[in-house]
């Protein structure tokens, strides 16, 4: 049996216990001065977030995928967390995926009582065949999430590797996982309101975990997204720079170069930087696993 009211997440924090009394102009600093305490608790957790990131890009390069599972707050920043790694990285949509109790439908409304369910992520994970390398990150801001541990426990009986990432350290003690990240970030403003600290912290660990895991399987060269799909004007404007950055081509032999690569921007880079041609470049990325540095030796921009 849980109990909710010792829980960290269902505390009542004495900075806000007058919010209903002040200007807007003192909620909203109340709210800030609460919500810069959140980067400090992260940065506690940090050491288990790299050992977490470590595992993912170990699955990851293994041909492994990565779920997040959450209900509320928590499954719909997986799901975003998810949903932007294939325009940033050009990986397929299968690789991170985010699974929220009650499905498509809880993302953009509550389904109540689906978090209660604590089989309710063995079908969606038996659907997609859940099996090692896989990853499962369950995400819970209270850390006892039926959806959530049942989901884990379930992964832990396919053998395979699982992460809990909780705002209330201490709440699950009998969930067996590989990483356990546990921010303490405090009673939130509005008592139990979870999308405020808790969500924001959860919103930052995800960032770290997907772009950490991204980084270490090249898909950056330096702090440049080299691996991104160009589909809009934004994107194509930005692998035009991007090539112009590391190369030194002008606009037009840059766009020249892309086009040649048939907009991508890696082929482009390893057929410039190498002096490659297209078939050639494809095969020496290849060599490197799609790792660009790797791929070009080192080089971050034109050398002679």
């Amino acid at each position: 049996m849980v109990d909710w009211a010792n829980l960290e997440t269902e505390q009542r924090n004495p900075c806000s216990e007058r919010i209903d009394e002040v200007s807007a102009l003192e909620i909203c600093q109340i709210i800030n001065r609460e919500d810069a305490s959140v980067a400090a608790a992260v940065d506690r957790a940090l050491p288990a977030v790299a050992a977490l990131v470590d595992i993912v890009a170990d699955s990851l390069k293994s041909g492994g995928r990565l779920f997040y599972l959450g209900a509320g707050t928590s499954g719909r920043l997986g799901v975003l967390d998810a949903s932007e790694c294939p325009p940033t990285y050009n990986t397929n949509p299968s690789l991170v995926q985010g699974l929220i109790a009650g499905g498509q439908a809880a993302v953009f409304g509550a389904v109540e009582g689906a978090e209660d369910d604590p089989s309710g992520a063995v079908e969606p994970l038996s659907e997609r065949r859940l099996a090692p390398p896989d990853v499962v990150l369950g995400i819970a801001a209270s850390g006892v999430t039926p959806f959530v541990i049942g989901g884990l426990r379930f992964a832990r009986e396919r053998n395979c590797r699982t992460a809990l990432l909780s705002c209330s350290p201490g709440a699950e003690t009998t969930v067996d996982v590989d990483v356990k990240i546990a921010v303490s970030v405090g009673a939130e403003v509005i008592t139990g309101s979870t999308r405020m600290k808790a969500g924001t912290a959860t919103k930052m660990i995800l960032n770290m975990v997907s772009t950490a895991a991204m980084v270490r399987m090249g898909k950056t060269f330096g702090n440049l997204m080299v691996d991104l799909q160009p589909q809009s004007a934004k994107l194509r404007d930005r692998s035009a720079r991007i090539l112009a950055t590391l190369t030194g081509l002008t606009p037009a032999q840059g766009a020249k170069r892309l086009d040649e690569s048939g907009s991508d921007l890696k082929l482009a880079l390893v057929m410039e930087l190498c002096t490659l041609d297209l078939n050639s470049a494809r095969e020496r990325l290849a060599q490197y696993n799609g790792h660009l540095k790797r791929a070009v030796g080192g080089r971050s921009e034109r050398q002679s």
